[in-house]
């Protein structure tokens, strides 16, 4: 029985189909159906009802995929065992944030590439908060406060922030100096609470506005228009404040530290690829002035 065949019958459970399996395997459909129809010859039963809506686990495919997916995890965790130091192979799909992402990540993702010429990376760039079961990647790097979850999760890093407006917001509307004064000015929203410190207490403001974006370039163009005030990280800011464009405001009570996160879905033990992708997060966010990197978290 070929393992990848196992693995392709995962791919095609998973997404739902043949072709987004097709697209998550990097491979054409007729390739996927092959493989699909060897397997269930083998084994001699139907593991997939087909639909013209896409592909439906039978009774038998359902639980035959826990199996298979035990088994294609066993095999890597073997093949990564067996293969030199430093060595990587197979593929890596990761989900990163689209608006730190492709300034703060894709260098890290790049230069793990180059140093693993054998190893594909297919990097999905999307603010959207991804399934990561569902939608087959083997991890993410997220931002922020992460969501109660099964996933496992390991801080790589710290992200500072502040609460910023442009000049020309404070000379027509003034500057919020608590955050109970908040609620008074306009809000761009990113996030449904804002939080900030006061001395060791946390205290939680929900903003009102008119603009909303899950995305922090959004909202640092926005602020930077005049629009209101935004509550966001120093990596999406720290040009527009450099040059002017945005000033801090309301500095008696920062923004508590944030973190950045890998994190997988649950198994026992962590892929090697997985671990060497936040070793090099680790290493180049270390001294970094907008994501400080941390060597000493292990995952949980």
């Amino acid at each position: 029985m070929d393992i990848e065949d196992l693995r392709t019958f995962v791919e095609v459970a998973d997404a739902g189909g043949v072709s987004p399996a097709a697209r998550r395997l990097g491979i054409s459909k007729s390739m996927v159906s092959r493989r699909l129809i060897r397997l269930e010859g083998e084994l001699g039963i139907q593991l997939l009802a087909r639909t013209t809506r896409g592909a439906g686990l039978t009774e038998a495919g359902l639980t035959f995929r826990e199996y298979a997916a035990r088994a294609c995890a066993e095999i890597d965790i073997a093949r990564e065992t067996i293969l030199p130091s430093g060595d990587l192979r197979g593929r890596l799909r990761v989900a990163v944030p689209l608006t730190s992402g492709p300034v703060h990540f894709a260098p890290v993702l790049a230069e793990m590439a180059r140093q693993h010429p054998q190893f594909q990376i297919h990097a999905d760039y999307s603010d959207r908060f991804v399934d990561l079961i569902s939608d087959g990647f083997d991890c993410a790097i997220r931002v922020g406060t992460l969501r109660d979850s099964n996933l496992i999760a390991r801080r790589v890093g710290q992200i500072y922030g502040k609460l910023v407006a442009s000049p020309d917001y404070i000379r027509t509307h003034g500057s919020p100096e608590k955050p109970d004064e908040i609620v008074g000015h306009h809000a761009l929203v990113g996030a449904e609470t804002w939080r900030f410190m006061d001395g060791e207490k946390i205290v939680t403001v929900q903003p009102q506005g008119r603009f909303s974006s899950d995305n922090g370039a959004a909202l640092a163009s926005a602020a930077a228009a005049g629009l209101g005030i935004a509550w966001l990280p120093d990596c999406v800011t720290h040009e527009y404040l450099e040059s002017g464009a945005l000033v801090p405001i309301m500095t008696r009570y920062p923004l508590p530290v944030g973190g950045v996160y890998v994190v997988r879905p649950p198994s026992p033990h962590p892929a090697r690829k997985v671990r060497i992708l936040s070793e090099f997060l680790i290493e180049a966010f270390d001294g970094s002035p907008y994501l400080q990197g941390l060597r000493t978290d292990t995952f949980g």
